[in-house]
């Protein structure tokens, strides 16, 4: 079995009297893709941000990345990567200046970060375009350099919330194949997803309602469990038991 990378007790997040994140126990391993379900309100993004180290828990235990989620938040962000769907590139700099800008930041020393710029840069097609503006690639290219970079400091997690919206369905499953690559690699996928197909790619599902943890295994035993043909029905059928709304 494979080291466990995200591990919470109990993870819990209050708002005053309102609950955002209530109790959560989660352990995911190492190399795993994990997702992350739920209907917009439940706590996903509340519970992310806990686990990404930028937001400090009510009460519960997390370990990520071998971090202790109060103390290790530095650490945590370090050993981790993130995109999302709304930023994950800077659209006025370049493709080779947004490597260098987030290399940078995840501490890439000047040797690794020119290699790792020349090999990305090749590895996802883009030599004619390193000197073009963000702005201008098509939605896809951006989604796929946003991930490699993402990754390119060799994570021991990515978060990736909702990593693919507006993104054609040839794209996301190409999109898919990075993941695959790196799940191969040994970098724990921690993805949130609207797209039910995409669940279905998953090694386990976690699906939270009005913020718990209402079911959590593989797509194809949740299946079996709630006599459901697709992730679809197992979606509806639990979001059906929210009693809050966004």
């Amino acid at each position: 079995m494979m080291p466990t990378v995200i591990s919470t007790k109990g993870l819990t997040k209050k708002f005053g009297a309102f609950t955002a994140v209530d109790a959560i126990d989660l352990d995911v391993q190492q190399g795993e893709i994990f997702g992350f379900l739920g209907a917009n309100g439940a706590g996903k993004t509340t519970a992310m941000r806990m686990l990404c180290g930028l937001s400090v828990p009510t009460s519960g235990s997390a370990t990520i990345a071998g971090h202790d989620i109060y103390k290790e938040t530095e650490k945590i962000k370090k050993s981790i990567g993130y995109m999302s769907q709304r930023f994950s590139l800077y659209e006025d700099l370049t493709v080779r200046e947004n490597i260098r800008f987030f290399g940078g930041i995840y501490g890439l020393s000047r040797k690794d970060l020119r290699d790792k710029s020349e090999s990305l840069i090749e590895y996802l097609g883009l030599q004619n375009e390193t000197d073009k503006m963000v702005a201008s690639l098509p939605l896809g290219w951006k989604q796929k350099l946003a991930f490699s970079v993402a990754i390119m400091h060799e994570p021991k997690i990515v978060f990736l919330d909702e990593p693919t919206g507006g993104v054609d369905p040839v794209t996301r499953r190409q999109f898919w194949d990075l993941i695959y690559q790196a799940a191969d690699d040994g970098i724990t996928v921690f993805v949130t997803t609207h797209y039910m197909d995409e669940a279905e790619y998953c090694d386990r599902l976690s699906i939270m309602v009005d913020g718990k943890i209402e079911s959590l295994n593989s797509p194809t035993k949740m299946k079996q469990a709630m006599h459901a043909d697709s992730m679809d029905e197992v979606f509806y059928q639990l979001a059906r038991k929210a009693q809050r709304s966004e």
